[in-house]
C-alpha cells in the first residue's frame, strides 16, 4: 500500500519547484496525516525538519535540492513510493544546550549535529571545561569550542580538524576552534552520558555566544551540553547510502 507523503520544502526555487512536481504526482498529507515526511533542500532544511517533527512518528527522508545534502538522497522524481518502501532507517539522539546568560535568562535549545560556543568579539574567548562536574581544563583560550553527535561529526567539527565518529558510537567530539592556549589543543573524546559545561572566563571582556543548530544565544556564562537519549530521530535512506557508508566515504575522499 502506498505511503500517505507529506512534502515539506526549503526557500529555494529549485525545492519549490520539485514541491510542486512531486505533490502533483504523489499527492501531499499535512505532516501530522503522514507515513513518511518527505524534505526538500539541503541539510540546514533537514536540520530544521527534525527539529519540527521529532514529537511526530513519521521518519524523514531527505531528497537533496540544496548544495551539499549530507543528510540527503539524491533526488528523482521517479519511484519514490518504491524508494520509500526499501529505505533504511538510522535513529539518532540530539544534543540538549542549556545556555545561562550574563543577566541570568537560561534558554534550552536541542542539537541534531553540534552545540558550538564562538567569541563574539575580536579576542579570543577565554572558557573552562567541566565533565560531570570534575574540572577537566582550567583555561581554554581559543575562538571557540563544539560538543558534536556522530551524525553532526562531518560538518562544523570537521572542518575544525575534530574526528569524524561512527554513527552508534556511544561517543561524542569535544573539538576547540583555534586553539591558542594550550597550544593546538585539538580536542578530546568523550563518552555519549558525559555532561559537558563550559564557563566563560572574563565574560565582560571576551563576550561569547553559544549555537545549537542555528538557534544562537547571545552573551552565555555558561553552557551545559548532554546527550538527550529520551528524543530520537529517524532518518531514512537509501539502501547502500545511509550515514555510515557516508561517514566511511568521507574519510577516504
Amino acid at each position: 500500500m502506498d505511503r500517505r507523503i507529506a512534502f515539506v520544502a526549503g526557500r529555494s526555487d529549485v525545492a519549490q519547484q520539485a514541491l510542486g512536481v512531486l505533490s502533483r504526482r504523489y499527492g501531499n498529507v499535512t505532516v501530522e496525516k503522514a507515513d513518511t515526511i518527505v524534505a526538500l533542500g539541503g541539510d540546514g532544511h533537514m536540520l530544521r525538519t527534525l527539529h519540527d517533527t521529532q514529537a511526530l512518528n513519521a521518519p524523514v527522508y531527505g531528497m537533496n535540492c540544496g548544495t551539499i545534502g549530507f543528510l540527503m538522497n539524491e533526488y528523482a522524481e521517479d519511484g519514490l513510493q518504491e524508494r520509500l518502501a526499501a529505505a533504511e532507517t538510522e535513529t539518532i539522539n540530539p544534543l540538549s544546550m542549556v545556555a545561562t546568560r550574563a543577566d541570568g535568562s537560561v534558554e534550552n535549545h536541542l542539537a541534531i549535529n553540534e552545540v558550538s560556543l564562538l567569541r563574539q568579539g575580536p579576542q579570543a574567548a577565554k572558557l573552562s571545561i567541566r565533565l560531570d562536574g570534575r574540572m577537566r581544563m582550567a583555561e581554554l583560550v581559543c575562538d571557540g569550542a563544539l560538543v558534536a553527535t556522530p551524525a553532526g561529526s562531518t560538518a562544523y567539527n570537521y572542518s575544525a580538524h575534530g574526528p569524524i565518529l561512527p554513527i552508534g558510537a556511544d561517543v561524542l567530539a569535544l573539538t576547540a576552534m583555534a586553539a591558542f592556549r594550550p597550544r593546538r589543543w585539538r580536542g578530546a573524546l568523550l563518552p555519549k552520558t558525559v555532561t559537558v559545561r563550559f564557563d566563560v572566563l572574563e565574560a565582560d571582556k571576551r563576550p561569547v555566544m553559544s549555537d545549537a543548530d542555528g538557534h544562537s544565544v547571545r552573551d552565555v556564562v555558561t553552557v551545559e551540553v548532554r546527550s538527550a537519549p529520551d528524543i530520537s530521530h529517524a532518518i531514512l535512506f537509501d539502501p547502500g547510502h545511509g550515514l555510515q557508508e557516508r561517514l566511511i566515504q568521507e574519510q577516504f575522499t
